[in-house]
């Protein structure tokens, strides 16, 4: 297929010149035939004029017998030729006008930038520019384009002009329709358009050669669709939207669309409702927003509804929209409607892709991989992978950034779970739902066990514990919610299962995941089993997670003495003896130290459990209560010999569990010597700890230890290096799940600066960390908060 561009489009004259020895005629034999004199013929040949009057051109294209595509090219160049100046005349674009820009686009500024950026490069790029605007239904491809259109219109003098290619209904519009439509928007008279795609295509691209136009493809279907409308010549940008990924495409750019900040959301609702209404309910905008996922479409849904009913309050449309059942019918006003968005897609799936569609809805966590959809939808990996691609490629379902894991939008969740509800059977969803939740508690159960101290295999499913803790950081959203509906399903067993073997990976975890939830998920279970060693066992888990995990410390007491007393009474020894350790340890916390000295001693006499398993965290809880009663010497010599056994026992144990317990008891050795007043040598302690935290990738617990080594180096005077410490601590404290140990470190780096004079930035991180501990809200964090308030 001919594609001509500006750079290879010939002059009238130079067109002539080869139509004329293509057809074997002198430049006498043409004169005679068109009645056009030879020397004029000679001067359009050689340039000396740049085109003949139309009677002559009409006479000359019937001498050389042209018909066509061929003859409406011929006598095109001479009309642009005849014209003054060297721009073609600029075409009004009335057959085929741009959509309706936004007047209130929001949260597009990059993408508007890149468009712009693209207009720019089009003016002089060989072929120009197609950019593809890629995204979800309803995610505001269009709004984006048009609103682009008409702000780039000026950069296009001879034409913007846009197509609606229809691409989700049942018949799109075909490549002839759209180039009969852009064809006639070029000038071409109707009856002048050719017959085939090919010859349309051939003339569509001749005649934008030497234009600057730019042309939107909206709503296109697929690139079998696009590569015949697609310009190809210098000086054109073409836009076009679309709901798939077109991978296909031989050149081209993309814009991948997402939802809306949250932010931008509650703005657009501003846009539409007034900026008053908004001010009146804040957090109920915030939250309208993300109950519309943010997507544009639902967003100004919603925002329509509000401004159609002046007399409802936000909240109100909220609480209409926290029904997750529905949601979807709750988000329509007038012929916009979320659920028709989705639906067009949909409709557009194959069978299999449809059923893979909803069935993925059963997966309980937002994100999921190929194993997950393999088990939700009864198919091979292999064979559920093109499916897929196939709703990627829809942009029915996201590529997440990590590899290989995907996710739904919220609302197309929401749309998934009604098309599995209306098409399947619902004792089949019962059975595929329950398989899914066996599968992820039954799969992490197995993960968990290569983390008990003393574990060198972890069965068949995982070949290492890098393996199994790869799989439950992934997985670890969906085996949470897979335990949450086990135990409204009453399958307990799992659920205590799950908790239990949990107890070791949540020591290495311990401010990831909410384990005072999972473990007193298991206690209910338990009890609701009638077990009661296990009842015992997961009151301790919860009094761990509650006083570590949660700052909670008199709830921690709490739970262990209930822990202890139950112990005693069925006579289980092992739980008698960690319920004592734990709360000594949390008896310590309370400021009660003589009382955990008591109970660590019992527990220490009980004792006989392996080392890793037992002997070593209970030596190491002796020796950090002989610190709390003012005995750091003895401490400091308990710790020692917990680390010359870690050396003698080091074949016993996994090299993590190894490497973990080196950390903790460096950790406990710098505490005992800063109780003894070194603090250099406290400050070294940590500064190991922390190297070996680094060593196996545990930023958060290295975190921790630069915590503890910036407050030794500022007891020890060394100022500078206590801020290096520090500020390395509060990079890593960033997640929602780290405000403690965040506000803990500003406190103490705004006490090193006051002690260097920088009183300005000691103020500033005060008051953030004053503002971190109201939202942590424990009565530690209350304390902190009072005394950071009397230091300003």
């Amino acid at each position: 297929m001919n594609e001509t561009s500006a750079a290879d489009e010939p002059g009238f004259g130079e067109l002539l010149l080869r139509l004329r020895r293509a057809a074997g005629l002198t430049q006498a034999d043409l004169a005679e035939a068109s009645g056009v004199s030879v020397r004029a013929l000679s001067d359009l040949e050689r340039g000396r004029a740049r085109a003949a009057q139309r009677r002559s051109t009409e006479a000359l294209a019937d001498a050389l017998g042209l018909a066509g595509v061929e003859r409406f090219r011929f006598l095109e160049l001479a009309r642009q030729g005849r014209q003054r100046g060297t721009r073609p005349a600029p075409l009004t674009g009335v057959v085929a006008p741009l959509p309706s820009a936004v007047p209130d686009l929001v949260g597009r500024a990059d993408e508007l930038a890149r468009l712009r950026a693209a207009a720019r490069e089009a003016a002089e790029a060989p072929g120009g520019v197609v950019v593809s605007v890629v995204g979800h239904p309803g995610v505001g491809k269009t709004a984006l384009a048009a609103t682009a259109a008409y702000e780039l219109r000026d950069e296009f003098p001879d034409g913007c002009f846009s197509v609606d290619l229809r691409g989700m209904d049942d018949q799109p519009v075909t490549p002839r329709v759209a180039l009969d439509i852009l064809l006639r928007a070029l000038g071409v008279p109707a009856e002048q358009i050719p017959l085939t795609v090919e010859e349309q295509t051939t003339l569509f691209r001749s005649l934008l050669a030497g234009r600057r136009t730019m042309i939107l493809l909206d709503n296109a279907a697929d690139e079998t669709q696009l590569r015949p409308l697609l310009a190809r010549t210098t000086g054109c940008l073409m836009v076009i939207t679309c709901r798939r990924a077109l991978v296909g495409l031989e050149s081209g750019r993309w814009i991948w669309l997402g939802a809306l900040s949250r932010e931008d959301a509650a703005a657009l609702v501003g846009t539409i409702i007034g900026p008053d209404r908004v001010r009146a309910e804040p957090e109920a905008v915030a939250e309208l927003a993300e109950l519309c996922g943010n997507l544009p479409l639902a967003v100004r849904i919603a925002g329509n509804r509000l401004a159609s009913r002046p007399h409802w309050s936000i909240e109100h449309l909220v609480r209409l929209l926290r029904d997750e059942g529905t949601r979807l019918a709750a988000l329509s006003a007038g012929d916009l409607r979320v659920r028709s968005a989705f639906a067009m897609s949909h409709r557009r799936l194959t069978g299999a892709a449809r059923l893979v569609f909803q069935r993925l809805a059963l997966i309980p966590g937002p994100a999921f991989g190929v194993e997950l959809a393999a088990v939700a939808t009864g198919l091979p990996e292999a064979e559920v992978r093109p499916y897929i691609d196939e709703l990627v490629d829809a942009n029915l379902l996201q590529a997440s950034a990590r590899d290989g894991r995907y996710s739904y939008h919220d609302l197309i969740r929401l749309f998934a779970r009604e098309r599995l509800e209306a098409e399947e059977d619902p004792d089949d969803v019962a059975k595929v739902r329950a398989a899914v939740v066996s599968h992820l508690l039954d799969t992490a159960v197995l993960a968990a066990a290569w983390f008990h101290p003393e574990a060198v295999t972890g069965g068949p499913r995982f070949g290492s514990r890098e393996a199994a803790a790869r799989w439950l950081d992934y997985e670890s959203a969906n085996w949470l919610a897979a335990q949450r509906i086990a135990a409204r399903d009453g399958d307990h067993r799992r659920v205590v299962g799950l908790a239990e073997a949990m107890h070791w990976y949540s020591d290495v975890r311990q401010q990831h995941y909410p384990w005072d939830q999972v473990f007193e998920l298991g206690l209910a279970a338990a009890r609701e089993l009638g077990e009661r060693h296990s009842e015992a066992k997961l009151l301790n888990f919860v009094g761990w997670a509650r006083y570590l995990c949660r700052q909670d410390d008199e709830g921690g007491f709490e739970a262990h003495r209930e822990a202890l007393a139950l112990a005693r009474e069925i006579g289980d020894t092992g739980e008698e003896m960690w319920a004592r350790t734990y709360l000594a340890a949390v008896l310590m916390r309370l400021g009660q130290a003589d009382e955990a000295l008591e109970q660590i001693r019992v527990a220490a006499v009980a004792n006989s459990l392996s080392f890793w398993a037992g002997q070593a965290p209970l030596r190491n809880v002796l020796g950090q209560v002989l610190s709390a009663v003012g005995r750091p010497e003895e401490a400091l010599a308990v710790h020692r010999a917990v680390l010359a056994d870690c050396e003698l026992q080091r074949a016993e144990a996994n090299p993590q569990t190894y490497q973990l317990m080196r950390s903790l008891v460096f950790r406990f050795m710098g505490s005992a010597l800063a109780k003894m007043g070194d603090w250099p040598e406290a400050a070294r302690a940590y500064r190991t700890e922390r190297s070996l935290f680094d060593e196996v990738d545990n930023p958060l617990e290295a975190a921790d230890a630069a915590l503890r080594e910036g407050q030794a180096w500022r007891e020890a005077g060394e100022y500078e290096r206590a801020v290096d410490c520090l500020r390395a601590a509060l990079a890593e404290f960033t997640e929602p799940f780290t405000r403690w140990q965040r506000a803990q470190a500003l406190a103490e780096l705004a006490s090193v600066l006051a002690l260097t004079g920088d009183t300005e930035s000691a103020r500033n991180h005060r008051r953030e960390a004053i503002v971190l501990c109201g939202q942590v809200g424990t009565p530690a964090a209350d304390r902190l908060a009072d005394e950071l308030a009397r230091a300003r």
